[in-house]
């Protein structure tokens, strides 16, 4: 039998020899480089995560834009609803459904946020009242610009004025 035996060198390598002497002003460069990296990593970070919570605000404040405008929407589309029921009830005053069905509108303003802009006795504010007509005083303690008279109601919703009041004003 033949002796398959295969000599190899093997090199021995100290680890304490292939280690770089640095010294203590090049360690003290790589130590403010390293420490400048940090801090520009950490102002990205800060950037993102600012930008990430003005666009979380951003989405949220469009949201609720959104919904506000639709809920106005719909709100500006039963107005003439309102209307028709408040007609019919000047008609028949005493008609049960007609009342029922104005509380029920009533209710319903409530609980979105419709509110009525209040009219008559108050002063002219152009911003909620349409003055439509102007009268005498109807009395010496009506002072001018004082609204006598609601021809159609005006509604808020929130803050936001779905539709001025007409009104009519005194001389």
């Amino acid at each position: 039998m033949e002796d398959n035996k295969k000599e190899v060198k093997v090199e021995s390598v100290s680890v304490e020899d292939s280690k770089p002497e640095i010294s203590n002003d090049k360690q003290t460069e790589i130590i403010e480089q390293l420490n400048n990296k940090i801090a520009e990593l950490n102002d990205k970070y800060l950037r993102v995560a600012a930008e990430l919570e003005n666009t979380r605000r951003r989405s949220a404040l469009d949201i609720e834009s959104v919904s506000r405008n639709r809920a106005m929407s719909v709100a500006e589309k039963i107005l003439p609803v309102m209307d028709a029921v408040q007609s019919a009830l000047k008609h028949a005053p005493d008609d049960e459904g007609i009342k029922t069905m104005e509380r029920a509108l009533q209710s319903a303003f409530a609980h979105i946020g419709i509110t009525k802009i209040n009219t008559v006795g108050e002063k002219l504010n152009p911003q909620f009242h349409n003055a439509i007509q102007m009268v005498d005083k109807p009395d010496e303690k009506t002072e001018t610009n004082t609204i006598v008279e609601e021809m159609q109601t005006g509604y808020m919703f929130g803050d936001t004025v779905l539709r001025t009041a007409m009104v009519v004003v005194s001389k």
